[in-house]
């Protein structure tokens, strides 16, 4: 199976080169106004009561800034950061080790907190509005149920599928926010940013280009400059020119519009093997050679986000604007009856 530049779960490596560029305080975090603002004015008010700020839920596509903009909550609000993660928590006895080590004040992140198991999502209701946990000792009729108090904290969920989350849950949070995907404007100020900090020598123009096919999203501009870079280092002593940005992203199979080999795949599948569709999302994924999940998770939402494929009740079917992009002509009758 490929890797693709676009992958929305990224490996340790690139987890380390992301945090070395990633904004350390509002004031330097570019794209969401609406977010950032809401959210300045929750930690103002927070730091003016001298108090922990209100639990926040963020949500959206991977790789827009969750993660970013809770390492910045805490260091907004000088607090010390707690990372995790909902599929890590597994048992309440998972959570409750957790909760009963936070110190006063203390920030917990807790990513993909839709995937936290049931048994520990009912703690954390407990946890999150009066700050006490009910640990259960024994089994049976002589189970035991003992209050453990703990400090007050700050819950930052991150969820990438919002939907899943239980009401309940959801409404425990004093603040909610939806990341949306950024303007082209806003990625060409953090590759312009993040080339700084590298030190890479970029012009304008080459900065557009890798802005432009970025998909709207930071993570993604960050991975296509350095490996922009690694081209411009080897071929052209580093210097990052428009022709030497094209050449690095043609190699890297990027094409004009931010689709990548399995994106055209996918496409070039449904139109060339399947007459337009439709067609199960089982069958594409078999047909590309990659896994349900990689399909339907990196590739399907940026084709559908720009038109070019559809889902429907009986599977995938391609429009107009995905054959015209693969430079085919769309069958004169459309595609077979969607429904």
């Amino acid at each position: 199976m490929s890797v693709s530049p676009f992958d929305p779960y990224p490996q340790p490596e690139e987890r380390n080169a992301e945090a070395a560029l990633r904004p350390a305080t509002l004031a330097e975090f570019v794209g969401q106004p609406r977010v950032s603002d809401q959210l300045g004015l929750v930690l103002a008010a927070a730091r003016n009561r001298g108090a922990a700020p209100d639990h926040v839920l963020l949500s959206g596509p991977p790789g827009l800034g969750k993660t970013t903009l809770a390492m910045i909550l805490a260091t907004e609000m000088g607090a010390p950061l707690r990372i995790t993660s909902g599929p890590a928590i597994q048992h309440a006895g998972d959570l409750a080790a957790i909760l009963s080590s936070l110190v006063s004040g203390e920030v917990l992140f807790l990513d993909e907190i839709h995937r936290m198991s049931r048994p520990a999502e009912e703690m954390l209701y407990l946890a999150m509005e009066d700050f006490r946990v009910d640990v259960v000792v024994g089994k049976g009729p002589g189970a035991t149920a003992i209050p453990i108090e703990i400090p007050t904290f700050t819950l930052v969920g991150a969820t990438t599928r919002a939907g899943l989350l239980p009401g309940p849950l959801r409404d425990r949070f004093g603040f909610t926010a939806t990341l949306e995907f950024y303007s082209t404007d806003d990625l060409v100020r953090i590759v312009k940013r993040s080339a700084s900090r590298l030190g890479v020598n970029i012009d304008a123009k080459a900065v557009a280009q890798i802005a432009s096919r970025s998909r709207g999203t930071p993570r993604i501009a960050n991975r296509l400059l350095r490996r922009v870079r690694d081209y411009a280092e080897v071929h052209n002593a580093g210097k990052v020119s428009e022709p030497v940005a094209m050449a690095a992203l043609e190699l890297y199979e990027v094409d004009a519009l931010g689709l990548d080999r399995l994106d055209r795949a996918v496409l070039e599948a449904i139109c060339c093997k399947f007459g337009g569709g439709p067609v199960g999302l089982s069958t594409l994924a078999i047909s590309v050679g990659e896994e349900t999940e990689t399909v339907e998770e990196v590739a399907e939402p940026f084709l559908v986000r720009l038109g070019f494929l559809m889902r429907t009740p009986r599977g995938r079917v391609a429009t107009a604007s995905g054959w015209q992009h693969l430079g085919l002509t769309p069958p004169a009758n459309g595609p077979v009856s969607l429904f």
